[in-house]
């Protein structure tokens, strides 16, 4: 039977790297490997782009409303791998865990597990709840600990108001990963907000 994976971290921890790397070792192997992200992460546009510089073309950009059934996925699919996978809805998910078992098609999601007010994105939080398997994918902070929250910046500034969504490198926002200590201390307390 087939799993529905995730494998989480806080930016720059190898996200995208990790997956650009499972389908190059699926390909290598003649095996057909489906690469999704949301249409949502403009970044990169129709690209999978790792911060070390590898890249991919998507196969399909996935749309908010936009359904994800057995019936979309080709016989031969050996592997589906999808970047970004917190922007997707719980009932996205729902779909991608119904695609796992009916399909017997392995789905390995990556993405974040909070955002910048450390909260849970709906599709990270949907994982966490019905994945078969999680991984932590760990990077350090600039103190050198176990970065555990993704801080945002607008303009080189922390800031802990906004939208849940911004994409890095759009209007001046960027994201540094950081240990819980350097988050309260350059970000502020954890609130609940």
């Amino acid at each position: 039977m087939a799993k529905l994976y995730f494998r989480y971290g806080t930016v720059n921890s190898g996200k995208s790297t990790s997956l650009l790397q499972v389908a190059h070792n699926y390909e290598e192997r003649g095996m057909s490997v489906l690469v999704l992200k949301p249409g949502i992460d403009t970044k990169g546009k129709q690209t999978v782009v790792s911060r070390i510089g590898s890249s991919r073309t998507v196969d399909v950009l996935i749309g908010e409303g936009d359904e994800l059934t057995p019936q979309k996925i080709s016989a031969d699919t050996s592997c589906i791998l999808i970047d970004e996978v917190q922007f997707l809805s719980a009932d996205q998910i729902n779909q991608l865990l119904e695609i796992a078992l009916l399909k017997n098609v392995p789905i390995i999601c990556y993405g974040l597990r909070t955002d910048f007010k450390t909260k849970p994105f709906p599709g990270a939080a949907r994982l966490l709840e019905i994945a078969h398997g999680l991984e932590e994918l760990k990077t350090i902070c600039r103190c050198g600990k176990k970065a555990i929250f993704n801080g945002r910046k607008l303009g080189g500034d922390f800031t802990s108001t906004g939208e849940q969504v911004a994409i890095d490198g759009e209007n001046k926002v960027e994201y540094e990963a950081l240990c819980g200590k350097c988050y309260i201390k350059l970000v502020g307390p954890l609130t609940g907000k």
